[in-house]
């Protein structure tokens, strides 16, 4: 899984509304409103390298309200959360 964390400049009259319509593009895991220095941040989750360049450039840039974007593609997780879910299979923990 390849993980890119996409900050979204948006028009600060539209940041709800971009925010659900970028929480419904297929890749994005996460869309979170936040304080700073940018409106939102969109966590992209995909399969293939060549996704984040179709969710991102292709759909995310094309929202109406995204003034900007700036993306930051992980390397690595250090996420004890990730990392349970990504061993887990379902079974219960064991006593």
């Amino acid at each position: 899984m390849i993980t890119a964390i996409v900050l979204i400049d948006c028009a600060t009259d539209s940041i709800p509304e971009v925010a659900e319509t970028l929480a419904a593009v297929p890749g994005v895991s996460e869309v979170y409103s936040v304080a700073g220095h940018v409106d939102l941040i969109a966590v992209i989750r995909v399969r293939e390298f060549e996704q984040i360049a179709e969710v991102i450039a292709g759909r995310i840039s094309k929202v109406p309200g995204v003034l900007g974007t700036e993306s930051h593609i992980a390397f690595r997780a250090y996420s004890q959360h990730d990392l349970e879910e990504a061993f887990a299979i379902g079974l219960p923990e064991a006593d």
